[in-house]
């Protein structure tokens, strides 16, 4: 390491799905020192989205507002000088979230004739207005009689995915995917942005986002064949032959900051800006990822992340059926990077807190009852009440899949169910079988894992779930049976992206020698209480036999 304290800093930059987080850390250490969050604004008041109809997008030009409110704010923290010794950062967003763009990679929102125009903003991860487009790229890759290029991720394509919302945006008639130049994952805009990329075809497309996401493998030049994409749409083939072929890890360096853009954030533009990657992937490393360790993003949804090392020279890659991906290089340089997850983790209890507050917010309470602060209340009370009830009393079995089965294998047409509900069953009982059906979906992770051969040996959890609510924590615990280990960092995406950030400017040979030097101890480690495990194989048990009948019975 060439650096020493209190010399070199960088910015670990976490766009969320409702906000974006800057943190500013001694690249010696990772020691916090500045940090600061901005909420989108359009996105707050619920602009561009219909949940009804499962489509959310995001205006650009909360992101770029964002970005700039919360960097300036965090370097104002980080003290006086701060700017100065600035080095390096990395961007982390949510995904896949693309967006249809313009020849020079500008997304199309940003045109005035697309300014209101959802399907000319960027698409959320969980975005499902694409189900059907799934279906038919999975058709496709079955029955065309060439590569199935889905055999890198898990064998099913997923409408939260790049192509099948693409797709989708072309065969609803679009305007806006009319006159695309190309499509741009968030990840890879921002860093593009920020460097001053004028040419769609100069943005370095991550290996990240484009592995897990986009079906890029070298084994067959980059993406699938435009016979292929022309048995889906020829627009799709058009827009495919955009990204070029080549893919860059979160270890290789994007550019530097412009002009512009320094201006702005009253930085130099010697800083270097690395290329973007997905918020699990980078949060992973930030959560202390090894070979062995699975470490679990735990927010509004989950992702799994995973490192192994790459197949001998000559030996086949072990394909994992059913996750979301294995990609060379898309955590770290020189490992293979497995992805899982579930769609809805934490917005399974947000959906229950909602449904809970509809008096307060239909104004039955009358007017002194605020409804914001109601619904604030409501969980860490359920809490409470949730961590008295007897698991092998309770009778009520719920599933996760409010959002559509992630993984293990794909299927965002299912639903979520609850069963065993009787004249006695009340909201802390709900929200216990919420949070029990969450771990359980989380240990149907594991075990297919597991019996691919993977060794999950080890479980850190991070994320604002794994942070603030003891009781998930405890029952995930107790339903997989192991120590799960939680990180002391509140920002664990962001300081990931902050170790990132110190491999690209040439502080650390890797991110991983970053990890080492900048990693957050572990502040709490969960372990499974004694004489829990047969209750929770049985109620595991119910869980997928009622799993089994919402596949058969129950559909969007």
């Amino acid at each position: 390491m060439t650096n020493k304290k209190g010399r070199d800093y960088v910015i670990g930059i976490d766009f969320g799905s409702d906000s974006v987080r800057a943190l500013v850390v001694d690249a010696a250490d990772g020691e916090p020192l500045g940090t600061a969050v901005s909420s989108y604004r359009r996105w707050a008041k619920g602009m561009y989205c219909d949940p009804k109809a499962n489509r959310f997008r995001q205006h650009p030009l909360d992101y770029v507002e964002s970005l700039e409110e919360c960097v300036v704010a965090a370097l104002t923290n980080a003290g006086a000088g701060a700017a100065s010794r600035v080095r390096g950062l990395t961007v982390d967003t949510t995904g896949s979230t693309p967006c249809l763009a313009d020849e020079s990679g500008s997304p199309l929102a940003l045109w005035p004739e697309f300014s209101d125009d959802p399907d000319a903003m960027f698409m959320l991860w969980k975005d499902h207005t694409s189900v059907r487009q799934a279906e038919r790229i999975n058709a496709v890759a079955r029955t065309w009689g060439g590569e199935d290029y889905t055999k890198y991720i898990g064998g099913i394509y997923s409408s939260e995915w790049f192509w099948a919302k693409a797709l989708h945006l072309v065969e609803d008639g679009a305007k806006a995917a009319r006159v695309a130049a190309t499509v741009i994952e968030h990840c890879d805009w921002m860093p593009s942005l920020l460097t001053g990329v004028t040419r769609a075809s100069d943005i370095r497309r991550g290996r990240c986002a484009m592995g897990h996401k986009a079906m890029w493998h070298p084994s067959w030049g980059g993406y699938p064949s435009a016979a292929f994409f022309d048995r889906l749409d020829p627009r799709l083939s058009e827009l495919a032959a955009s990204l070029g072929t080549e893919t860059y890890t979160a270890e290789e360096a994007a550019g530097r900051l412009c002009p512009e853009w320094a201006g702005r954030l009253g930085l130099s533009t010697d800083v270097v800006v690395g290329v973007g990657a997905f918020d699990a992937h980078i949060g992973s490393v930030g959560g202390d990822i090894a070979p062995g360790t699975l470490v679990k993003i735990m927010g509004t949804s989950t992702c799994d992340v995973m490192i192994g090392p790459k197949p001998v020279a000559g030996a086949p890659e072990r394909l994992v059926a059913g996750i979301c991906g294995q990609v060379d290089g898309s955590v770290v340089r020189g490992m293979i990077g497995y992805e899982a997850g579930q769609s809805a983790f934490g917005d399974c209890f947000a959906w229950l807190r909602h449904l809970l507050a509809w008096p307060a917010r239909a104004g039955l309470l009358g007017s002194g009852v605020d409804p914001e602060a109601f619904e604030d209340r409501i969980l860490p009370a359920l809490e409470s009440e949730a961590a008295a009830i007897d698991p092998a009393r309770s009778g009520v079995v719920a599933l996760d899949w409010l959002n559509g089965r992630r993984t293990p294998d794909a299927d965002q047409g299912l639903t979520g169910a609850i069963a065993g509900l009787s004249l006695g069953t009340d909201a802390p009982s709900l929200y216990r079988a919420l949070i029990e059906a969450a771990a359980f979906g989380s240990r149907a992770i594991v075990e297919r894992m597991r019996s691919e051969g993977l060794p999950v040996e080890r479980v850190v959890g991070i994320g604002g779930v794994a942070r603030k609510s003891p009781l998930v924590m405890q029952i995930s615990a107790d339903v997989l049976g192991m120590d799960i280990a939680v990180s002391s960092s509140d920002q664990s995406c962001a300081l990931g992206g902050a170790m990132f950030a110190a491999c690209v400017a040439g502080l650390y040979p890797s991110a991983l020698d970053a990890q080492a030097s900048m990693r957050a101890p572990i502040e709490r480690t969960y372990s499974p209480e004694p004489g829990c495990r047969a209750v929770y194989d049985a109620l595991y048990a119910k869980y997928k036999a009622l799993g089994a009948f919402a596949e058969k019975e129950m559909r969007k």
